[in-house]
């Protein structure tokens, strides 16, 4: 059994496998060609930032569009955030500044800021432009940004986002960085527009590469569309297969619980995750 799931973890590099391979095994083949379950782990590490780190991004736009956050609206963000918005013609600019440490009413921790770029609405889209600047996500380094092409409506009636995104996370305490670039469409299908922030349900399809400064890489493509609540930390339903090497498995997020359970399927096997 041993054999098979180390076998299986140097195949795909798959996040929850760590959790199977905790028995002991030989320091060299545990490290056989920069596959590792600290590898793994990071991988999933970098996907759980940039998805934590896109929503924090939307709703501070949502919130901060049209001018200073209303006292009526349940927001994201608490004292610790300073807003800094101007706003020219059509168009502006906003920077979200969360200082030394800030901890989000959704349970994030974060620090920098996230500076966001503007233009005016062109047959219902704006294009959006984002930087981080020394930035973290739980203690994690974001370097970079990306740009987004908002709408305000798509053919189902909901605002959606297309994000293309090239940044650098770091990790504490590690002298490795991961480089992720991709496209996400991300559609906005419920509690948008009613002042609130715990009741936003996004669906995630799109592709992304994710490559490590110690030559580990992956990619991953969903199948059945990503399902992220924001009032809940993890990925509450959706599919998404990741290969290496013409290699793949697939993670399953299950049927919408918020929980820290999922599935990944190779060859077969079904194998439970913890996330």
């Amino acid at each position: 059994m041993k054999r098979i799931l180390r076998n299986f973890l140097m195949l795909f590099f798959a996040t929850a496998l760590l959790l199977f391979i905790s028995c002991d095994t030989k320091d060299d083949e545990s490290t056989t060609a920069n596959f590792s379950s600290e590898n793994s782990e990071r991988a999933v590490q970098v996907d759980g930032i940039a998805e934590g780190s896109y929503a924090i991004l939307e709703r501070g736009y949502v919130e901060n569009e049209q001018g200073p956050t209303p006292k009526t609206m349940s927001s994201l963000f608490p004292d610790c955030t300073t807003v800094e918005i101007v706003l020219t013609g059509d168009g502006g600019t906003i920077v979200i500044d969360f200082g030394d440490e800030c901890e989000l009413n959704n349970g994030a921790v974060v620090s920098g800021k996230i500076s966001m770029i503007f233009g005016a609405f062109v047959n219902g889209t704006r294009t959006i432009s984002y930087t981080f600047d020394n930035y973290t996500y739980n203690g994690n380094g974001v370097e970079g940004g990306g740009e987004i092409l908002r709408e305000i409506a798509n053919q189902n009636g909901n605002p959606q986002s297309t994000v293309n995104e090239s940044i650098v996370v770091s990790f504490p305490s590690v002298n490795i960085t991961a480089s992720r670039t991709g496209m996400r469409v991300v559609e906005w299908t419920e509690g948008f527009f009613n002042g609130n922030w715990f009741d936003n349900v996004f669906e995630i399809t799109g592709n992304w590469q994710t490559t490590f400064s110690n030559g580990f890489s992956r990619s991953g493509e969903v199948t059945q569309a990503l399902i992220r609540e924001l009032s809940c930390q993890y990925i509450v339903s959706g599919r998404l297969v990741v290969t290496q090497n013409n290699e793949s498995g697939e993670f399953d997020w299950g049927d919408g619980t918020c929980d820290n359970q999922a599935t990944f399927t190779y060859n077969g096997e079904v194998y439970p995750i913890t996330l």
